[in-house]
């Protein structure tokens, strides 16, 4: 078989369809029509997280105790719950914005990595609140999702008339 031939096989590219939904992790692209056990899914979202929280928070617990038996005093113990008490508070919060919004590229997001780390509690529990309303991170990829749609749409739209028939810009 010559080149020619092979070529004249090959499928011709698809027309665009429009932009493809971002996934969201754990949920894939359901979240655009809620379906393919899109309900399901944030119910054990919901619940892995929050048993994953319990968990966190109960060997928090078991390592405070440690703390106690080791006897290494009262600041060191105190300062180690106001510590994980802040970094989950501010996790929480980074977390939650994170649904609503992405960061500016310029951001304290990576400087704060290890916080939200620390305080990872926090998210688990953003994790779990946001899931009763919807997927976390759904309504900002679907404004996202649906911005994109409509741009592609105005963009295909077909022109009225003929752009070479129309009469030149006059010279000022």
């Amino acid at each position: 078989m010559s080149d020619d031939d092979q070529r004249d096989q090959t499928p011709a590219a698809p027309a665009p369809t429009g932009p493809e939904p971002e996934p969201i992790r754990f949920f894939g692209t359901t979240w655009v029509e809620h379906d393919g056990g899109y309900a399901l899914r944030r119910v054990a979202v919901g619940a892995g997280s929050i048993v994953t929280a319990v968990a966190a928070a109960v060997l928090l617990r078991l390592s405070y105790e440690g703390l106690e038996i080791g006897n290494v005093g009262p600041f060191l113990s105190i300062s180690v719950v106001v510590l994980f008490a802040i970094a989950s508070a501010i996790a929480f919060v980074k977390t939650w914005d994170s649904f609503s919004r992405r960061p500016a590229p310029s951001s304290d997001e990576a400087a704060l990595k290890g916080l939200k780390t620390i305080g990872f509690i926090g998210s688990l529990i953003a994790y779990f609140l946001r899931c009763f309303a919807e997927a976390p991170g759904e309504k900002l990829r679907r404004a996202e999702y649906e911005r994109a749609t409509a741009e592609f749409a105005r963009r295909r739209s077909t022109r009225t008339g003929n752009p070479a028939a129309r009469r030149p810009k006059r010279k000022k």
